[in-house]
């Protein structure tokens, strides 16, 4: 699907590797925005999570960050033609990015294969594989950029989810909340929402899970509460 509608904007997908998926529109409906004035998105392929991010909370100021030439021709037009055009889109890695801002929060849906086998379309590779971004580049990025309440939100395989909590723990950093994601009732949890704070405002941290699909392959009341604001058949 070369655009995909939702309810205040679209998103065009000519160009990208990495087309919408259920985890960047899952990421984009949980992650808190009530004290982010400030919002960085890194690694943001169509644009998608800064658009959402925007439309949940307009008065918010929102970067976003990209490194792939393709992703950032379809993130741009998005954007453009979307109601905020003002979100601000930066093409580099971030490990190259430079801003005076210190961000609120930082949310990305990142790369998460670590030793899989590649194919052998190279921006795909790069979007889903960890060497054009490992998590201990993303936790930099994060303890640079952000401020010193700042929070990083992400979704991650439930697996990978358990190293990157380790990984922020030995920063100091803490598991403020988190929701572990099933398709079907009967599966296990294969993905898992992380929002990861650099103060300790959570004790014991707030865990949630969720699952997408009902025993009848119907959405479930838990998905369309948090995802009814942008799908158009719900």
């Amino acid at each position: 699907m070369s655009q995909f509608a939702f309810k205040q904007f679209s998103v065009t997908q000519h160009h990208a590797a990495m087309k919408v998926s259920t985890d960047g529109i899952l990421l984009g409906a949980w992650v808190p925005l009530a004290e982010a004035n400030r919002v960085v998105d890194v690694g943001t392929g169509t644009g998608l999570i800064a658009l959402m991010c925007k439309q949940r909370s307009p008065m918010s100021t929102v970067h976003a960050v990209e490194i792939d030439d393709d992703a950032l021709k379809d993130a741009e037009f998005n954007i453009k033609h979307s109601p905020w055009s003002d979100i601000e889109l930066h093409r580099c890695a971030i490990q190259k990015f430079d801003s005076e801002l210190r961000f609120d929060l930082m949310v990305s849906n990142p790369p998460y294969f670590n030793a899989s086998l590649k194919g052998e379309n190279q921006a795909r590779n790069r979007a889903r594989h960890t060497d054009s971004l490992s998590f201990d580049a993303l936790l930099d990025a994060f303890e640079k950029f952000t401020s010193d309440a700042g929070q990083l939100a992400v979704i991650l395989p439930y697996q990978e989810s358990l190293l990157f909590c380790q990984l922020a723990k030995a920063r100091n950093w803490f598991l403020v909340s988190s929701c572990a994601i099933k398709t079907t009732p009967s599966k296990s949890y294969s993905r898992r929402l992380l929002l990861i704070g650099k103060q300790n405002i959570a004790q014991p941290s707030h865990e949630q899970s969720l699952v997408i699909y009902d025993v009848d392959n119907q959405y479930t009341n838990d998905f369309v509460s948090l995802c009814h604001e942008f799908y158009l058949k719900m």
